[in-house]
């Protein structure tokens, strides 16, 4: 044995601060902070459109960094009316609300479209590996990849936080206004209900776990119409709603169950 060095992921408190006010305080990997911003400003319903987002401040300090975001006055208005105070959120997405109110957002149904060729899943864990710079260094994070029709990754964003990766890559979507039905997200974890809540916020009709979803999970995806597979690996992966939406009818997803 002998002594060598080692790369350690960040971890920072990151506030998001509203038209002056702090809202919640992310534990998260200080990259692609534009993206997280605008990600889970949409993902958590705080705004209905990148356009309500008018400018945002990345304020750095010896505590953490500050996410100053100046937003619609309209879209103010509503927030203060569901203040929520947040912590930690690698783990659990609804560590720290307030109330029970959060699991009774109202979901909009996603829109049709058309089915995702299902070899397009294999192809994207294939190419996951590669784009995934952070986990190489560190082997502690997570990652969410938007992948197109024919299998390939467009775009990849990595958290220490599952639900940070999954916001920096929403922001991205957004802020390049793709086309959210021509591919499906791909996450290196499990699928909590919050995942799943926030794909369907945006539109996002597939969602694909390299682990295992939760009951909460599949019973959401289920109602918005989200096509939610899990336990991708290699050529396997099980789904658990809407299996039309990767071209799988129902009597074989129950089979592979």
């Amino acid at each position: 044995m002998s002594p060598c060095q080692d790369e350690v992921i960040e971890e920072i408190p990151v506030a998001m601060v509203f038209n002056g006010i702090s809202h919640a305080v992310l534990l998260a990997t200080p990259s692609d902070l534009e993206d997280l911003a605008l990600g889970f400003s949409l993902s958590e319903g705080i705004l209905h459109s990148r356009g309500e987002l008018y400018d945002m401040e990345c304020i750095a300090s010896t505590q953490g960094i500050e996410l100053r975001l100046e937003i619609a006055s309209s879209r103010f208005a509503g927030l203060k009316e569901r203040r929520r105070t947040l912590a930690g959120r690698t783990g659990c997405g609804l560590c720290g609300v307030e109330s029970l109110d959060a699991l009774a957002r109202p979901i909009p149904p996603v829109p049709a479209f058309a089915p995702i060729p299902l070899a397009a899943v294999p192809a994207g864990l294939a190419e996951l590996p590669a784009w995934q710079r952070l986990r190489e260094l560190t082997g502690a994070v997570h990652a969410a990849a938007w992948i197109g029709r024919d299998g390939h990754i467009r775009a990849l964003r990595e958290d220490v936080g599952r639900h940070n990766a999954l916001d920096k890559l929403l922001g991205h979507l957004a802020r390049e206004q793709c086309s959210l039905s021509d591919g499906f997200v791909l996450v290196s974890s499990r699928a909590s209900y919050e995942m799943v809540q926030k794909v369907a916020m945006l539109g996002i009709g597939c969602l694909v776990a390299v682990s295992a979803p939760t009951a909460l999970a599949v019973n959401l995806a289920a109602d918005a119409g989200v096509t939610l597979a899990g336990f991708a690996r290699g050529q396997r992966l099980v789904v658990y709603s809407r299996p039309a939406g990767l071209g799988v009818s129902s009597e074989a997803a129950r089979q592979a169950r």
